[in-house]
């Protein structure tokens, strides 16, 4: 499944690249429109024609970036019907780090500026990430309940799994120039995909003769 962020036209794709850019670089307070201009080779007028303003356009890019990042949860929550939980759960794995990968400079901003307290972030977590939460708790309660899954303290294990998912986004130069690894590579997300479906298979997973007993004792 490849889910990238809705663009509407060049000019405002321009304008939405050179703002992630420039706010992971600069910061948002660092960063002038005006800078934002002149690195998307476009007019100001057409920064406030799109988006009124700085956080008005920070505000489009997180909106934006989420709306795409719960569409991929809510493909894997929707996919229960048919698969499996663990399958479900590898799948939405799967393509929240394509996606991470696929939006590279706007995962690294949107990640960072949900860290803060604002009110924009505030509804943010009403919404977005209530959501996510609903998702992804939907899943680990189904493994459960199906027994599939350990029985798990699900906050701890919704954490333990957004951690490990949104570490190489949050801390880039860490990665980079500590870990020498690159997390817009597509190598780096197969490697890593792996490496979290191993994780699933050993700590959240059920072993499979345990999961089969259960399974034929509970018919």
């Amino acid at each position: 499944m490849t889910v990238k962020v809705k663009k509407t036209s060049k000019t405002k794709e321009k304008v939405i690249d050179a703002a992630a850019y420039l706010f992971n670089t600069k910061g948002f307070d660092g960063t002038s429109v005006r800078e934002i201009a002149r690195k998307a080779d476009v007019n100001v007028a057409n920064i406030s024609y799109y988006f009124d303003n700085k956080a008005g356009l920070l505000e489009y890019l997180v909106s934006s970036f989420l709306d795409g990042y719960t569409s991929v949860i809510e493909h894997a929550y929707v996919e229960l019907d048919s698969r499996s939980a663990r399958e479900c759960l590898l799948m939405f794995i799967k393509n929240i780090m394509n996606y991470q990968k696929d939006n590279n400079q706007l995962a690294r901003c949107v990640l960072r500026e949900i860290t803060l307290d604002s009110v924009l972030i505030r509804e943010v977590l009403t919404t977005y990430m209530t959501k996510e939460k609903f998702y992804i708790k939907s899943i680990l309660e189904t493994g459960i309940h199906q027994q599939e899954f350990r029985k798990l303290l699900i906050p701890h294990t919704i954490m333990q799994l957004k951690g490990m998912l949104t570490m190489p986004y949050l801390h880039p130069q860490y990665m980079t120039e500590v870990l020498h690894v690159m997390p817009n590579e597509t190598y780096f997300t197969d490697q890593y995909v792996k490496e979290l479906e191993r994780w699933v298979n050993l700590t959240i997973c059920l072993p499979l003769e345990k999961s089969f007993i259960s399974t034929r004792t509970t018919k």
